[in-house]
């Protein structure tokens, strides 16, 4: 919010009577942080022949150059006609002048020199943000404070998270940014967040908010992260979670609900799913890059469908998750028999890790090409194997992290695909 403050002072002054004019004309000169009082272009007490003052247009009412420009009499400030009023024969103008940078100073100026910054989970970033003075190359007046404050944005765009605050040798961080953000100050303008240990929750918007005084600027940085993007739903089969549900599925499978720029992101990587699926925002939305009739149509481009914003408790659908890179290690335990679910989770156990999450496949997969042809369980239940090379009876079409089905625990047998999550 921009904040002005005005001190106000005021000139009476009165012109001297026109000759020319068989009434008596006056005019009112009303400056604001002026010096001295003037008509026209000319200083009040010299005479100006004729009934229209020079620099005056009798259509639009406005002295100067242009309709909002300058007079010559004011070099260098603006001029604003507020009121003219004909009481009796006296004609008053009133005019203000406002000299902003007189009082107040330049205009503080808050710069973000990159407007995405690309991470990973458990990585450390800056955001950039630095601070100036217009028309000057000092970062600050002196005068004042500055209050530096971070927040990241919400899709309630009335709602903004608190991340840091910064004032003079005062530090603050919130919720889940205690002990890992701080200031880089390079400089004496540099008001760059550090944050340390990505976490998936920090994708988002971020806005840098500079105050000194009353002079206050913002700009917004991004902070996107590799990852990927996959749709899950629970052993209940199709379209059984409301939005609630649908965030906890996710971080239970180490991930969190995506985004739609996330989304649309691995929509354009070649992401093809006709489930329709929950995402942060509260929508519903599924990705399509082969039309198809039951997809949309057979006839429709490819894209986001979108079926708009449903009601988090009732409505019930799929969701896409999202999740990064890991620390850890993920495998498909070698083990002399295939194992039902209980003994899967036990044997990664006693191998000193645990049964691993449809999040970690999906990871792994993508981002570190894990490529095995050995369907395995996995925490919630289920069976798949990831494939990053298609070959013969392994996927032979596509690469995919492929999907089995929620087999019976308790007299299935297969695999089982292990974490181990590195301190």
């Amino acid at each position: 919010m921009k904040s002005l403050l005005f001190l106000v002072l005021i000139s009476v002054c009165w012109a001297e009577p026109h000759p020319g004019n068989s009434s008596l004309e006056h005019e009112r000169i009303v400056h604001i942080q002026g010096n001295g009082c003037y008509k026209g272009s000319e200083e009040l007490g010299s005479s100006q022949e004729g009934g229209t003052p020079p620099h005056y247009d009798a259509d639009t009412g406005v002295r100067g150059d242009s309709a909002l420009g300058k007079s010559p009499g004011l070099a260098g400030t603006g001029e604003l006609l507020l009121e003219r009023q004909n009481i009796g024969s006296l004609s008053q103008t009133l005019l203000v002048q406002l000299d902003y940078s007189a009082e107040n100073g330049p205009r503080l100026l808050v710069v973000a020199e990159q407007a995405k910054i690309f991470s990973h989970r458990g990585g450390n970033i800056t955001l950039p943000c630095k601070f100036y003075h217009e028309h000057t190359s000092t970062a600050g007046s002196g005068t004042h404070k500055i209050r530096v404050k971070w927040t990241k944005l919400t899709y309630d765009y009335l709602k903004e998270l608190d991340v840091f605050v910064a004032m003079g040798h005062h530090r603050k961080s919130y919720g889940s940014y205690q002990g890992r953000v701080f200031l880089r100050e390079s400089s004496e303008n540099d008001a760059s967040l550090v944050i340390t240990n990505i976490m998936l929750e920090d994708y988002g918007r971020y806005k840098c908010e500079v105050i000194e005084g009353l002079e206050d600027d913002t700009a917004v940085v991004t902070l996107n992260l590799e990852g990927v993007v996959f749709p899950y739903s629970p052993r209940l089969g199709r379209y059984n979670l409301n939005f609630h549900e649908a965030q906890r599925a996710c971080m239970e499978q180490d991930s969190v609900i995506a985004s739609f720029d996330q989304l649309y992101d691995a929509w354009r990587s070649g992401l093809d799913w006709c489930n329709a699926g929950w995402l942060s925002d509260g929508s519903v939305q599924y990705p399509i890059t082969k039309p198809r009739e039951p997809c949309g149509g057979k006839n429709t481009v490819p894209g986001v469908r979108n079926y708009g914003f449903w009601d988090k408790e009732k409505s019930r659908y799929d969701v896409f998750c999202f999740t990064s890179n890991f620390n850890g290690r993920f495998y498909y335990l070698i083990h002399p028999i295939k194992l039902t679910y209980d003994e899967a989770v036990q044997a990664c156990l006693k191998d000193g890790a645990q049964i691993a999450k449809v999040g970690q496949i999906f990871a792994a997969w993508k981002l570190l090409g894990y490529d095995r042809c050995d369907a395995g369980w996995l925490a919630d239940g289920s069976v798949r194997y990831p494939i990053s090379r298609p070959r013969k009876r392994c996927s032979p079409s596509e690469a995919a992290v492929r999907f089995v089905g929620f087999p019976d625990k308790k007299h299935k047998l297969y695999g089982v695909y292990c974490f181990r999550a590195y301190n």
